[in-house]
């Protein structure tokens, strides 16, 4: 008997696997670093941050005033943009031309004016209007007061943000109810649902999840932009640094101490926005995001 030796050539080598290599990573993770080590050490050395002036009055009463304001007036604004965007957005979605047209016309104008211009006439309201009374329309007035007396500082502030936000607001709200099916709104009035209880019951709390991760958006912007009501004047945070600057001529500790609170409550706002944004997403998409980083980890053969 032979024994073949030959049986076993045809069997493949094994295959050594070559760890791909990605020198573009290590290439920007190292300028990464280094940017990082730069800034540290610019905020360990600059004189002219000047912390000590920072600490001094990071909660002075007049500083934790301004950020009271803040607060308030971005709260109120959203809750106001809110309610009027939605309103705004049933109009747009209105079958009668004279609402969609109106709702139309307000956006066009709020969306396509400055904010701060919009807020230094609400600063100037008084001049454009001079008194505000009640009566009948292109007739006789029952009563009238002065309208500087009425809209103080705080009121035209929170006015000027909210007819603002109302028109970006509005625009999210209606691309929420136009990503819900129409199936959805076909079978409620099958059931013999209303409009507004459909709206109501079964279009709006399904729309929710595309319309809340841009509102969480719109609201840390409109913390930020709270920052334009200096043009009505009204003391807020940066108005409060700027007062605060005038009298001390330490203006960049001053702003960098304005930012220090702003990027406090921002970072508060995006934890809400984020746990938000989980509990209306919930049955969704599950688990499409973590997917996504995985493909973008690993895919493509990119650096």
């Amino acid at each position: 008997m032979t024994v073949d030796n030959d049986a076993g050539k045809g069997r493949p080598e094994a295959i050594k696997a070559v760890p791909v290599r990605h020198p573009g990573r290590w290439l920007g993770a190292a300028v990464v670093l280094v940017l990082v080590a730069m800034f540290i050490h610019f905020l360990l050395t600059s004189k002219a941050l000047d912390w000590s002036e920072q600490w001094k009055y990071l909660f002075s009463d007049p500083v934790l005033k301004g950020v009271r304001n803040t607060i308030w007036l971005t709260l109120a604004a959203m809750v106001g943009a809110v309610v009027l965007g939605i309103g705004l957005a049933l109009m747009r979605l209105s079958a009668n031309p004279l609402l969609s047209g109106a709702a139309w016309v307000y956006l066009w104008f709020f969306r396509g004016t400055p904010l701060y211009t919009q807020l230094l006439i609400w600063g100037a309201i008084g001049s454009l209007f001079p008194t505000v009374g009640i009566g009948i329309p292109f007739g006789p007035e029952f009563d009238t007061w002065k309208t500087q007396e009425l809209v103080n500082a705080a009121l035209a502030a929170s006015l000027g943000l909210i007819l603002n936000e109302a028109a970006y607001m509005a625009e999210i709200v209606r691309a929420g109810i136009l990503s819900v099916d129409e199936g959805q709104q076909e079978a409620a009035s099958a059931l013999g649902m209303s409009r507004m209880q459909t709206m109501r019951r079964i279009v709006l709390p399904q729309s929710m999840r595309v319309i809340v991760p841009p509102t969480g958006n719109e609201a840390i912007s409109m913390l930020k932009n709270t920052s334009l009501v200096v043009a009505v004047p009204y003391s807020e945070l940066t108005f409060t640094a700027q007062t605060i600057y005038a009298s001390t001529y330490k203006i960049i500790p001053m702003l960098v101490m304005a930012c220090l609170w702003y990027l406090l409550i921002s970072s508060l706002m995006m934890i809400g926005q984020h746990y938000l944004e989980r509990y209306y997403s919930r049955g969704t998409s599950k688990g499409a995001e973590a997917r996504q980083r995985l493909r973008f980890r690993g895919g493509g053969g990119g650096q």
